[in-house]
């Protein structure tokens, strides 16, 4: 079935492009969630006709989103884990705890956002990835330290 994709899609392609993908992927998945429609002759009519207007605000909002990753790029969020005597932290940091620092700086970010593999367990300072779209990522410092007794 050839679509033309209405948002950015991982894996398939950026907004505005015309793919050919599966039936059962397009009625399933991508159809549902509004990613794409159908690319009739009219449909593309229509697409090239909007696509200045679409043009001008994705470059607003890819604007928006790169003065977003200047002001995570200047975050650090410390968080304080108990510690056993032998230096083993009892918990983690997940990506839930970096979401709620985040939302209390008034940043709100998706939980597919943030490119954290597994959970922080160790102490010290890392650098957690944030993909805001494909091509602009912010990096946040995230400290973990020993909580005192």
């Amino acid at each position: 079935m050839k679509v033309i994709l209405k948002k950015d899609v991982l894996n398939l392609g950026r907004s505005g492009e015309i793919k050919v993908v599966r039936d059962g992927y397009a009625r399933n998945f991508l159809m549902p969630r509004a990613m794409v429609e159908v690319a009739t002759e009219g449909a593309l009519r229509a697409w090239k006709n909007s696509e200045a207007k679409r043009t001008k605000r994705v470059t607003s909002e890819n604007d928006a989103l790169k003065q977003l990753a200047k002001r995570l790029d200047a975050i650090t969020l410390s968080f304080s884990r108990p510690v056993s005597e032998d230096g083993v932290m009892f918990g983690s940091v997940a990506k839930s705890d970096l979401i709620k620092n985040l939302a209390a700086a008034d940043i709100k970010v998706h939980k597919d956002m943030i490119r954290l593999p597994a959970s922080l367990k160790a102490v010290g300072t890392f650098e957690v990835e944030i993909a805001l779209k494909q091509d602009i990522t912010a990096r946040i410092k995230v400290a973990v330290s020993a909580q005192s007794k």
